[in-house]
C-alpha cells in the first residue's frame, strides 16, 4: 500500500501545483493560456510563430542556446501564424508559447502527446545549455522549443497547435513499480499500418480524415504478426492499463536484444487513466511501434514495453477524461484526427 504523498514529497506535480506554478510566473506565455491545457499530471505546450527547417538534429550543450545552436543549421524559416506543412523525412525546430522560470528543486520532463504519437511524427523538447532531449534542468529558466520530425505522414501545423507535454516534478520521484506490457494480436483487426503515400494530416482537425486513405488493417495468422523493417503500425495492448489517482506512469521501450522493433512516442499516462473513480476500467494502451532493419515476427501476448509508475506529490484536483478525452475506455484506437474505422 502507498502512503499518501505530502506537499513537500518527491513526486509529479498534479494539475494544481501546474496551476500555481502559471499564477507565480514560474511558466509565462505571451498569450493566455487555454483552458484544458493544464492536463491532470502534465501542461500541454503550444507552437509559437516561428519553425526553421534544419539540416540536422542538434543538442545546443553546455554554454550554448538553441538560437546560437541553430545558426548552423537552419536552412529557412516558416511562419505559422498562416499554417505550414511539415513534410517527412525533414526535421523541423519550432519556437514554444511557454517559457519556464523553475523555482529551485522543480525540474521536468517532456514527451510527444498521444495524438502526436499516433501519426508517427518524432517530437522532442530542446532548451537552452541542454545535454539531453525532452529532460529540463531543475530551476531552468528560459524558452522552449521543439524538434519536430515527420516520419510517415506530412503534417499541417499552425500557431497554438499542440505537439507535446510537460510533465513537472519535485526532486527525484521513485519508482513505485514496473509492469510488463504485452501485445494483443487475438483475432479480428488488431492492428493498423500506415500508408506510405498517403496525404496531409491536419494536426488541429478532429475526425477530419478518412481512416483507410492514412491506414490498412492487419488482422494477424495464428496469433502473430510479421513486423516489416521500416514500416509503423498502431497496435494495442493485451492488458487493460490502470493509473492509480495518486499515481502517473510513463511507457518505456523494452531492452532491444529482445527484438528488433521499437514501441516509442507518446509515453506518458495521467492520473486516473483505466480507473474506476474516472469511468475508464478497460482502457487499453496503444502501441506505436516500429520495427528495424530485420523484419520480426512477433507473437501475441509477448512484452514490448514497460510502464514505471511514480507517485504525485498529492491527488491531483482533476483526473483524466474529466475535460473529455478522445482516449479514455479506449481499446485499439487511431489519433483523435481520424473518423471512427467503421
Amino acid at each position: 500500500m502507498i502512503d499518501t504523498p505530502t506537499n513537500d514529497a518527491a513526486g509529479i506535480l498534479p494539475c494544481q501545483s501546474i496551476d500555481a506554478l502559471i499564477a507565480q510566473g514560474a511558466i509565462t506565455s505571451a498569450q493566455a493560456f487555454d483552458h484544458d491545457q493544464v492536463q491532470p499530471a502534465s501542461l500541454d505546450l503550444r507552437l509559437g510563430a516561428r519553425a526553421w527547417r534544419v539540416r540536422a538534429s542538434f543538442l545546443p550543450g553546455l554554454g550554448r542556446t538553441v538560437s546560437q545552436r541553430m545558426a548552423g543549421v537552419a536552412m529557412h524559416e516558416l511562419d505559422l501564424t498562416k499554417g505550414a506543412v511539415l513534410e517527412k523525412g525533414c526535421v523541423y525546430i519550432a519556437e514554444l508559447q511557454e517559457v519556464l522560470a523553475l523555482p529551485p528543486g522543480v525540474s521536468a520532463r517532456a514527451n510527444p502527446k498521444s495524438s502526436t504519437g499516433r501519426v508517427d511524427v518524432f517530437v522532442r523538447l530542446l532548451t537552452n545549455n541542454s545535454v539531453a532531449f525532452d529532460d529540463v534542468a531543475e530551476g531552468y529558466s528560459g524558452p522552449t522549443y521543439i524538434e519536430i520530425a515527420p516520419q510517415t505522414f506530412s503534417i499541417l501545423v499552425r500557431t497554438n497547435t499542440r505537439l507535446n507535454q510537460l510533465r513537472l516534478k519535485r526532486g527525484a520521484p521513485p519508482k513505485l513499480s514496473i509492469t510488463s506490457v504485452g501485445v494483443d494480436l487475438s483475432d479480428g483487426v488488431a492492428g493498423f499500418r500506415a500508408r506510405r503515400h498517403a496525404g496531409v494530416v491536419d494536426m488541429d482537425h478532429v475526425d477530419g480524415h478518412d481512416p483507410r486513405d492514412f491506414w490498412e488493417p492487419l488482422i494477424p495468422r495464428r496469433g502473430e504478426l510479421l513486423l516489416d523493417p521500416g514500416e509503423f503500425y498502431i497496435l494495442a495492448s493485451k492488458e487493460a492499463v490502470e493509473i492509480p489517482v495518486l499515481q502517473a506512469a510513463e511507457m518505456t521501450p523494452i531492452d532491444p536484444s529482445v527484438g528488433e522493433f521499437r514501441v516509442h512516442y507518446a509515453g506518458f499516462f495521467d492520473p486516473g487513466f483505466g480507473t474506476e473513480e474516472a469511468k475508464g476500467v478497460g482502457s487499453k494502451g496503444v502501441l506505436e511501434v516500429r520495427s528495424h532493419e530485420t523484419p520480426f515476427l512477433l507473437e501475441d501476448g509477448q512484452t514490448v514495453a514497460r510502464l514505471v509508475y511514480e507517485p504525485l506529490t498529492e491527488k491531483p484536483s482533476r483526473l483524466y477524461g474529466d475535460q473529455g478525452s478522445h482516449y479514455q475506455r479506449q481499446g485499439l484506437k487511431l489519433s483523435k484526427h481520424f473518423k471512427v474505422w467503421s
